[in-house]
């Protein structure tokens, strides 16, 4: 083992790194509980951002962009769930720093080289799929819900329409229709957008995933090829549950996640070559048999 790859001179008994775990979480829940603070003093404009998809969507039909709170304590639990959130995106940066801390003196040092490039990519491909749902996703899903709205008939729609009325009946009565208004409480729309924001933050952390276990070994590029058709099938089912029932947001969501998934197959592919020119120079690489059945064993 080479000098450079040695775990750092850290050793301590197991009451010391309860200790130090005890202190990271310390540390880590007061950078949550004061970025929550920070938050709740600035909710109305987060809300606001976050209502933007919608009165976007009201705007084009030509509507006044409005929610109503269906209960007294609903705005207080409405700001108490943005500042839940905003305070964990705020804070996750000194969390994850001493999540870094804690587990780093563990590692190896060419471990820690290949570990830190995910615990920095992760964040920044939830942001991607965050910012992909807002911008994308939510205009598309609420375009599809607000087409179930049914508006009344106007007095001159149905002066204009009496050529299809009987004269013996009540004038209009055959044109009457209920007025079907979109007025949303503000506690389920927001329940409904950060869903999508989280769900499409996630589904963005395929790619790490995949190829942080590639790294480890767990996973090949030969075997998530072969599990392609499987995969397919999965993707398919978590655009059936996490978009709208449209076939544009479902299609829109396969075609990016399926997409990740073949990039995930060309950075696990990467890997794999990168270990076998190390294992070529080292001289510790032989092929497997059952491609090379020719290839003698390696001697131990």
């Amino acid at each position: 083992m080479s000098r450079d790859d040695t775990i750092d001179e850290t050793a301590a008994p197991l009451i010391e790194h309860l200790a130090e775990l005890r202190t990271r979480l310390i540390w880590s829940a007061l950078a949550f509980v004061a970025a929550m603070v920070i938050c709740f003093t600035v909710w109305n404009p987060i809300f606001n951002f976050l209502t933007q998809p919608i009165c976007a969507a009201l705007d084009t039909r030509g509507q006044d962009c409005g929610l109503v709170l269906i209960k007294l304590q609903e705005g207080f639990f409405v700001a108490v769930n943005i500042s839940f959130l905003g305070g964990f995106v705020l804070a996750f940066p000194i969390i994850g720093y001493q999540l870094w801390r804690f587990v780093a003196p563990g590692l190896y040092k060419s471990e820690k080289n290949a570990f830190l490039p995910f615990m920095l990519a992760s964040p920044i491909m939830f942001i991607l799929g965050a910012s992909f749902a807002y911008y994308v996703i939510l205009p598309l899903a609420f375009e599809f819900f607000l087409g179930f709205q049914q508006g009344p008939l106007t007095p001159e729609a149905v002066d204009a329409a009496q050529v299809a009325v009987d004269p013996a009946t009540e004038p209009g009565a055959a044109l009457a229709q209920a007025g079907v208004i979109f007025q949303g409480s503000v506690q389920e729309y927001l329940g409904l957008t950060i869903k999508f924001i989280v769900a499409f933050g996630m589904c963005f952390q395929l790619p790490v995933l995949l190829t942080l276990m590639g790294k480890a070994g767990l996973v090949s590029s030969a075997g998530l090829g072969g599990v392609r058709k499987y995969a397919v099938v999965a993707i398919l089912v978590v655009a059936a549950l996490v978009t709208p029932p449209d076939v544009v947001s479902q299609l829109v969501l396969f075609t990016v996640v399926y997409g990740l998934y073949e990039v995930s197959i060309f950075l696990v592919r990467r890997i794999e070559k990168k270990r076998e020119a190390q294992l070529r120079a080292e001289g510790l690489w032989f092929e497997d048999e059952a491609d090379t059945p020719d290839t003698k064993e390696a001697p131990k």
